[in-house]
């Protein structure tokens, strides 16, 4: 099974009712994923702004890590 590595990506947009919001930050494999997953959430709005954003972190924690972490 192959891994499925998912971007976050973060919107502004513009409910049907007229409201803006912010900095709405959703999960998807490419942009167009993540739009149809806001999309689902937001029926009809209008996307104002759209943007990829930076990966931070670590990859993963080593069996050892774990092992450390679980034994206190």
């Amino acid at each position: 099974m192959t891994p499925v590595f998912f971007t976050k990506f973060s919107f502004r947009i513009r409910t049907r009712s007229g409201s803006v919001v912010d900095n709405l930050t959703i999960q998807g494999r490419d942009e167009g994923e993540a739009q149809r997953k806001l999309r689902q959430m937001y029926r009809d709005c209008e996307v104002l702004e759209a943007r990829r954003l930076a990966v931070t972190g670590r990859a993963g924690a080593s069996f050892e890590e774990v092992v450390d972490l679980l034994s206190g």
